[in-house]
């Protein structure tokens, strides 16, 4: 493998050119996930879950009146689009009657940090709420996909939320993003939004740009708001961890008599992160070395200057995989990561992500 070294490297250079950057932020240049909606019929089982399952037994959050269903009749594909059906219909499940129905789904995919773009024609009527927004894969939240896959460990806000896009009803065509988290949450004051026409008649692109220091919101590239506190700890930041997306539908009490059905319409979603292939030939942070390279199980870490913070270790293959994940708290200027023996012999791409540096340096193991 030391033989191909070289033109492992180059190959990794040609590659890195020809990945399709999107957005403002170049970095964010590797399509890692996405959902384009190009086949007719029930949504991908393989990319979302239907949370139907009330999780108090009687009623969802925020005082909605819907039942979230696993039906075509509320989620389904058809030319092209993802449409998330509400409807005024009687309908029984898990005891409990409900005069409207609904879709909420879970993305089976979760991630930390990059850009996701989805574009989105929204429902109308008062009453209506629709939301594109992502959860900590950490919820323990009765029901959602999550959970039940043994991942439940935090509660709401400390898990932490964002929401990418939020419209209500009864104040057409302003859209909101915000975050809830233990420092506020609820009526959050950590929001933002803008007005937009017509986002019940035409398809905008609504975003999120996700790194370690902020989140910047925008629709069709205009930010609205961007989150970055001063100081980023449990209570402001629950962010360093994986996050999931959910699309939905909700029906508030105050939904009008002559509401029947409106559909939030999703042409399609993409998420993008930093792709290894992009990053290798960042200059090398002078303060960090990182040895030995080569290397068979350990690394040795040092570093001339760094103060006390989180430190996230990624260690990726040559084809963008993500292979190892390290996190920790730096409280001296050497630090050793351990059994990497179950890696196998090859190149690799060493990411290091702190509070305020970033490093990332290409090794290899025998």
């Amino acid at each position: 493998m030391r033989n191909r070294k070289l033109n492992m490297i180059g190959i990794l250079l040609m590659l890195s050119l020809n990945v399709g950057a999107q957005g403002s932020n170049s970095s964010f240049d590797n399509l890692v996930w996405s959902d384009e909606f190009e086949i007719d019929g029930p949504v991908d089982n393989s990319k979302w879950f239907h949370q139907t399952q009330i999780p108090n037994g009687n009623s969802w959050f925020n005082g909605e009146i819907q039942h979230y269903t696993d039906r075509t009749e509320n989620a389904v594909v058809e030319d092209g689009v993802l449409k998330i059906i509400a409807q005024r219909e009687n309908y029984t499940d898990q005891g409990v009657t409900k005069s409207f129905t609904s879709a909420r789904l879970n993305s089976k995919f979760a991630f930390t940090y990059g850009k996701i773009e989805i574009r989105a024609k929204l429902p109308s009527g008062i009453g209506t709420w629709p939301a594109l927004w992502m959860l900590g894969k950490n919820i323990n939240e009765n029901g959602a996909y999550w959970q039940q896959e043994g991942y439940g460990t935090t509660g709401w806000p400390a898990c932490g939320e964002i929401d990418i896009m939020e419209h209500w009803g009864h104040n057409q065509d302003f859209v909101q993003s915000a975050i809830h988290a233990p420092v506020s949450f609820g009526n959050t004051f950590n929001k933002g939004g803008q007005l937009i026409d017509s986002v019940s008649t035409k398809f905008h692109v609504y975003s999120l740009e996700w790194t370690p220091d902020e989140m910047i919101f925008a629709v069709d590239g205009n930010t609205h708001y961007t989150y970055k506190p001063n100081v980023k700890d449990s209570r402001t930041w629950p962010f360093d961890e994986d996050a999931y997306l959910l699309f939905n539908v909700a029906i508030l009490p105050s939904i009008e008599a002559s509401f029947t059905s409106s559909a939030m319409e999703v042409d399609y979603v993409r998420i993008y992160q930093e792709s290894p292939l992009s990053i290798i030939e960042k200059e090398e942070n002078a303060n960090i070395t990182i040895f030995p390279n080569p290397f068979n199980s350990d690394l040795i870490v040092k570093f001339q200057e760094v103060g006390n913070q989180l430190l996230k270790i990624n260690i990726y293959n040559t084809e963008g995989k993500l292979m190892d994940t390290t996190k920790l708290r730096l409280t001296s200027n050497e630090i050793k990561v351990n059994k990497l023996n179950q890696l196998e012999p090859g190149l690799y791409i060493i990411r290091l992500d702190g509070e305020d540096f970033n490093h990332t340096i290409k090794l290899v193991k025998h």
